[in-house]
């Protein structure tokens, strides 16, 4: 059952993610033109800075999935229930924390957004500000649910009540846009669907899973080693929020909302990209801390960590070569001709990413070890570096020099510090893994002279030439990585689900 929960669950988490791009793709455009730039813009600058009151759950979610599978090789039912109390009461204060900090920074405004916003749009960021300040808080304690549910291997829910969320928030959005309610409205329509998700997910908990709490009795010993844990996990969330989206806000203070609005668009197709990644890695998570809890075994973990880089590699490298050869008439096509600058923030974002995407399952490697301190204090420091750099940077050249100054740091930073830690410190085999990866570049050869061609031969802003192009070249994409870079675990992870199909149908 557990096998076919995680095959599953990786096979859901596609699906989910193929939906909700087809939504996105339907619905985002419509958004778009129905708030206006300025409003679209305004909306981003005030998530980037809501965001950054996500730190405030400290990392505890990894520090609990650790904990729950140290107890549940024991089946120690007792601590269990203890750790699901301590963890509900943690992250009812940290809710309420937020709230506090929502308040501090909707009185500070002014203060906050700088002069290149209006008046109205000032009005108008409180406004959201607020709504998603309620929205992140009423979040907070469901996290212990849904760390509940990875920590007992349910993809399967987890994924169809994630794909209930994908259709069900364009429904309550777009009477809210079309009703004229803008921003505000849309991200009301958000926090109730959020808030009805994360009731189902602790009914689903409490009756389906017999979750158990105890709230007394609590250990300090063990709430002071999960905060040590959890310290440098909060760390890097800081250093994702320095990464990911204090560019908004540079470029707010600088440039104004329509800046912010056009980087949006990029750092949209960004989260998307990254969301493919973790989707594979996110449901091996409890099977890694299972392996270094029973042995440790390195040559394990390897071939694990391989495994899954392959995988991404081979999705992720579809779609940043399809950005670079469709990406420019896509964006133009979608979001509209005053969004074209989007294209080379998106290529300076995305590529980067690229490596420590396929390394991801890496990170909860070194937190199962408890080595993720070293990767918490460099890329802090590499963070801080991005934004030394990256103020000046958007400060003269807009959207284009804020993401130059995230990509050094990515490249710097996820490109060589951390392939040496994995090596020296971590034990995983680097130069396996890299030899593995390489075995799969002839495939992109056949592709990328399909993809120069298209570029110089073929006017892509009709949309018949796009669509049509496009699917002719995922098909020579496909056939290319099947016959020229795939091994045969890869193969039969195509093969067999067409087999069961056929069969199906006989």
């Amino acid at each position: 059952m557990k096998v076919n929960q995680l095959k599953a669950g990786a096979v859901l988490s596609y699906v989910s993610m193929g939906l909700g791009y087809l939504v996105s793709i339907i619905f985002t455009p419509i958004m778009i033109r129905l708030l206006g730039q300025n409003d679209y813009g305004l909306y981003n600058l005030v998530s980037s800075v809501v965001s950054y009151l996500s730190v405030l759950n400290f990392g505890f979610g990894s520090a609990y999935i650790r904990y729950y599978s140290l107890y549940k090789v024991n089946e120690d039912k007792e601590n269990i229930a203890k750790l699901n109390g301590m963890f509900l009461i943690i992250y009812f204060i940290l809710g309420l924390v937020v709230v506090l900090a929502g308040i501090l920074l909707a009185i500070n405004t002014d203060l906050i957004f700088g002069a290149k916003l209006s008046t109205s749009e000032l009005k108008k960021a409180k406004v959201l500000l607020i709504i998603l300040v309620i929205n992140l808080s009423i979040s907070f304690p469901n996290i212990v649910f849904n760390s509940f549910i990875i920590a007992n291997e349910k993809f399967i829910f987890q994924n169809m009540i994630q794909m209930i969320k994908i259709l069900g928030n364009p429904f309550l959005v777009l009477p809210a846009l079309l009703t004229g309610y803008g921003s505000v409205g849309m991200v009301i329509a958000t926090t109730i669907l959020n808030a009805i998700v994360e009731i189902i997910n602790a009914i689903y908990c409490i009756k389906k899973l017999n979750m158990n709490f105890m709230f007394s009795n609590f250990d300090i010993r063990l709430m002071k080693e999960m905060t040590i844990f959890s310290s440098y996990i909060f760390i890097n969330l800081v250093i994702d929020q320095i990464n990911w989206n204090v560019d908004k806000f540079v470029l707010g203070r600088f440039h104004g909302t329509v800046s912010v609005a056009i980087y949006g668009v990029a750092s949209q197709l960004n989260n998307y990209y990254i969301a493919i990644s973790t989707a594979i890695s996110n449901v091996f998570i409890p099977r890694v801390h299972k392996m270094v809890v029973s042995s440790e075994d390195n040559i394990e973990l390897t071939k694990l960590f391989t495994k899954i880089g392959r995988v991404q590699l081979i999705i992720l490298a579809l779609i940043s070569s399809g950005l670079i050869f469709f990406g420019k008439p896509f964006i133009n096509l979608w979001a509209g001709n005053n969004y074209k600058e989007s294209y080379p923030i998106a290529l300076l974002l995305i590529l980067p990413v690229t490596v420590p995407l396929i390394q991801n399952i890496g990170i909860e490697i070194q937190r199962a070890k408890n080595l993720h301190k070293f990767r918490s204090l460099v890329y802090f420091f590499i963070a801080l570096a991005n934004l030394t750099v990256s103020i000046p940077l958007a400060s003269k050249y807009g959207g284009i020099g804020a993401a130059l100054g995230t990509a050094l740091s990515l490249i710097i930073g996820n490109g060589f510090v951390m392939n040496w830690y994995y090596k020296e410190k971590v034990g995983l085999d680097i130069k396996y893994f890299w030899k593995q990866i390489l075995r799969i570049t002839p495939a992109f050869i056949p592709p990328l002279l399909f993809g120069i061609l298209i570029i110089n031969y073929i006017n892509q802003y009709k949309l018949l030439n796009f669509i049509g192009f496009g699917i002719l070249y995922v098909i020579i994409y496909c056939l290319s990585m099947f016959f020229l870079g795939m091994n045969t675990y890869e193969k039969e992870l195509i093969i067999k689900p067409i087999r069961k199909l056929f069969k199906i149908i006989k």
